[in-house]
Formats: structure tokens, sequence, C-alpha cells
């Protein structure tokens, strides 16, 4: 599928030098034993482009055993499939030998491999521009399938017959609109159409792998892109129908003139696009909110990222047109729906309990300015108060853009922090009981009024606090501890 036209790229040849010194001893002591490696797929394809590859992966000659025989440190992940995990240096590198496949019987895996040349390996691989091997020892560079004459058009095409591609691997359905957005790639003609006709067997996918694609779509950079491709190709439909049903669903023009809650979703997540690449655990000052957090671990983007998507999922199951369009009670709905959707693609209870929470709570900011000063300060506290303030923002630049509430919020967040850490309590039940009051409901009143007080200032100490226990809650004899006095 072709978008805008997109310029072509330069393409760089890969460097020795640049490699890692682990990676060239590997390479070194596979060639060394007489065995044909080269870095293969995306590895090769991220240096032509320019880019740091994140992964180095070796295709050899080599068996598994022989593999396993070169190094002493190794593990297998998929022998079966002539995978060893080779470590060096503290880092694990990836060896498959070169193969065939035999028959996709499952859509998931092949039957059977076989040893094979690397022409064979390569015609069995997903996409042409993953298709490169690169041999650094003799700087020889192999494009079999016509790898580089796509990457510098910026085009994904299947290597071979598109639909026999998707066939033996359909997780590839996926991988295809990850590599196309997150790569600003059109998708070949024939490959696209191959893709949307095979869309429906991505239901022979795992939901661990399905959600761990769409966890790069989403992280990538590039997620509005992605998910326009899901939805254009009938894959949203078939993973997340509760997400393909926000077309057309109308919104109050006053407060969201993007249009439907679809289009609201895409506007989101473009905000998200250009959160995240400035936003890591390693950067020294992500342009998180505007700077409010220092780091952000990847637990926390992916928290965020998946309660943008999903904070308006039921709008479509609480639309009301009376005297304007309403959606009453759609952020407690979308969290119960967030856990359904999160729990079914098996992502770790944590990450949904947090995630659903943020879509129940993503309203709230709305009433700051009435909340009093005390219950403001609770939820600034709160764990996650930063990520709830976060699709605030990105909440209110993809509807109406009205950015002074989240302004003032922004303010009160930064003098929390500014705060010393907050105090203990004044008073414990322990206290309570000590003085003669008697346990029981009556307890959390006491305590949560007085750390109201304490919050907003009106008691500093516990005498303090003593003095207003006794005025505002006396020792009657509804209060007594029958068994102390």
């Amino acid at each position: 599928m072709s978008g805008r036209k997109k310029e072509q790229i330069v393409l760089q040849m890969p460097r020795r030098e640049l490699l890692p010194r682990a990676v060239l001893k590997l390479l070194e002591g596979l060639h060394d034993a007489g065995h044909q490696a080269c870095l293969a797929g995306g590895c090769v394809r991220d240096m032509l482009m320019g880019k740091q590859p994140q992964d180095w992966d070796v295709a050899s000659s080599a068996s598994p055993e022989q593999v396993e025989e070169l190094f002493e440190h190794h593990y297998s992940v998929g022998k079966a499939f002539g995978v060893v995990v080779v470590l060096l240096e503290g880092q694990a590198y990836e060896v498959a030998s070169f193969r065939g496949d035999g028959a996709y019987l499952d859509g998931r895996r092949p039957e059977k491999v076989y040893y094979g040349s690397m022409q064979e390996d390569v015609k069995r691989r997903d996409f042409s521009v993953n298709a490169l091997l690169y041999e650094p020892l003799s700087e020889q560079l192999h494009d079999l399938v016509g790898g580089l004459a796509d990457l510098e058009k910026r085009l994904l095409r299947a290597v071979g017959e598109p639909e026999r591609r998707f066939q033996e691997d359909r997780l590839r359905l996926l991988r295809a609109l990850r590599f196309a957005a997150n790569l600003e790639f059109d998708i070949e003609a024939e490959t696209w159409r191959a893709l949307c006709a095979a869309a429906p067997g991505i239901q022979l996918i795992s939901k661990e792998r399905i959600a761990g694609e769409l966890e790069k779509m989403l992280c990538g950079g590039h997620s509005r892109r992605a998910f326009e491709l899901l939805e254009s190709s009938g894959l949203l439909e078939q993973i997340l129908p509760e997400l393909a049903a926000l077309r057309q669903v109308a919104q109050p023009p006053q407060f969201h003139p993007e249009g439907d809650v679809w289009q609201h979703t895409l506007l989101l997540l473009q905000e998200l696009d250009l959160l995240l690449p400035n936003c890591s655990a390693e950067a020294e000052a992500p342009r998180f909110s505007q700077g409010r957090l220092k780091r952000c671990s990847e637990l926390e983007k992916r928290i965020l990222t998946w309660a943008a998507l999903l904070h308006d999922v039921a709008k479509p199951l609480c639309f009301e047109h009376t005297d304007r369009i309403r959606f009453h009670g759609h952020e407690s709905l979308g969290a119960k729906m967030c856990r359904e959707i999160l729990t079914r693609l098996r992502l770790p209870r944590n990450l949904i309990k947090r995630a659903s929470d943020l879509v129940r709570r993503h309203m709230s900011l709305s009433q700051f300015d009435q909340m009093r000063a005390a219950n403001q300060i609770r939820r600034l506290q709160e764990e996650d108060f930063p990520l709830l303030l976060e699709l605030h923002r990105l909440d209110c630049l993809a509807s109406h853009g009205k950015m002074e509430l989240h302004g003032r919020i922004l303010q009160a967040w930064q003098k929390e922090q500014n705060r010393p850490a907050p105090v203990k309590a004044l008073l414990n039940g322990q206290d309570l009981r000590n003085i003669g009051y008697e346990p029981g409901p009556q307890y959390k009143v006491i305590l949560e009024t007085l750390k109201t007080e304490q919050l907003e200032g009106r008691l500093q100490n516990k005498q303090e606090a003593l003095h207003w226990l006794k005025q505002k809650f006396p020792l009657t004899e509804g209060f007594l501890d029958t068994k102390t006095h």
C-alpha cells in the first residue's frame, strides 16, 4: 500500500569498525573454523540506513552442534530450528544455521527444517529488506532478493510469493505493519493485497505474540501510522474489535472538534509519538509532560501507552444524545473493558491494574480546581499521578487543545515535588486506643479527617492533634473502650 511519496534513502555501507568487539569475535571464531558467517536481518538493514542496530543476529553455514563446540558459553532457544545463543562479553547473540523450511501446518512454525545454503536461507525470510546478509570480515554484502533496491525506495515487499510468506507465519501480518510504520516505508501492492486477504488468519497466533507486536507499535514512535494500517488492513477488527467500534461514533463538537472517537484516539497516539522518543530511563531530562519526570521506566511507558490507546474504549456503549452528545460512565466501563482486553492479551497483572486505573480516572482531573486542598494533595502524592497527568495532557491536545487547567495542575505537582517528604500521620490507631477510643469504623473517619487537617496545614504536631481530637471527637460513651474503662 502506498502512502505519500517518500524520499529515497541514501544507503551507507556497513563499516566493520563500528561493530561491537564481541560480534567481531563471534564472526571470527566461526570463520576461522572454516564456516561462512554473516550478519543478517534487521541489523544489516539498520546499518545501511545509518541507524544503530539494537540486536546483532548471525547466520552461518555451521550447524548448531558445531556452534556449541566452538563457544564455551551457549544455550539453545531453538536448536530444532537451527538457532543457538552464544554468550560473549556479557551479551547474548543468536547464531542461526543456514536452513530451508518444511511445510507450515499451523501458520506459526515449520513442521521441520533442514540445513541448506545461503540462497535457501534468504528465500525463506519475510521481507526483502530483512533478507540482506553482510560479511564484515570480507566486507561483502549479499543481496539475493532485491532488498537494496527496496530499501532505497523505502518499500516493504515480501520475499517470493506474499501469500505463502503470510501463510507460513501469520505474525508476519503484524510485523509488516510495524516495519512499515516504524521505518516509514510503503507496503508493495501485491504484499498489501495478500496481507489484507490473510487478516483473519491472525487468530492462529498466540495472544502473547500479538501483544508483543502491538506494544512495539505503541512504543515505536509511529503508533498513529501503525494503527491506521491496522484499521485499513482489517487486522484491527480481528484483534481489537472494541477499538474498531470507535469509528463513526460522534462526539460533542464543542469539546471534540477533531471528529469521532477513532479520530480522537489517532490524534492522541500522534501526540504520544512526539513524547516517547524523548522519554527513557537513560535520558537526562526526557520531555515527559514538559520535563516533569526525570526518568520514565519501560513499565511506565507500557502502562501509559495502553491507557492512552484504550482511554475512550467504552464510548460506543455509553453514547447518549439528549440535549447534546454525552458518554455517562464511560470511564468506569472503560476501565472494566481495559482489564478484559489486556487480560485477553496475557499482559502482566500489575500493568493491567495500573493501566485500567488510569482509564478509570482519566476524566477526574477536570474537577481538580474544585477539590479541597487536602484532596488535591492526596491526588498529587499518588504513585501514578505523573502518568495520569500525562494522559490528561495528551487527551487535551487531541481534542479541544485548551491547556490552562493542565498548566495549573502541573504547577501544583511541581510545587508538591519541592515540598519536604510527607511526614507520617500525627496520630495512628494505637494512639486512639491508648486514649480510650473504642476500635471500630469510627477510626477510619477520625484518621482521615485528621489527615485532611494535617495536609491543609492546620495541625503541626502531636499536641495540636490531641487537642483537636478532644474538641472534634469528644470521648462519649459510644467511643469508650469497654475493655479498658
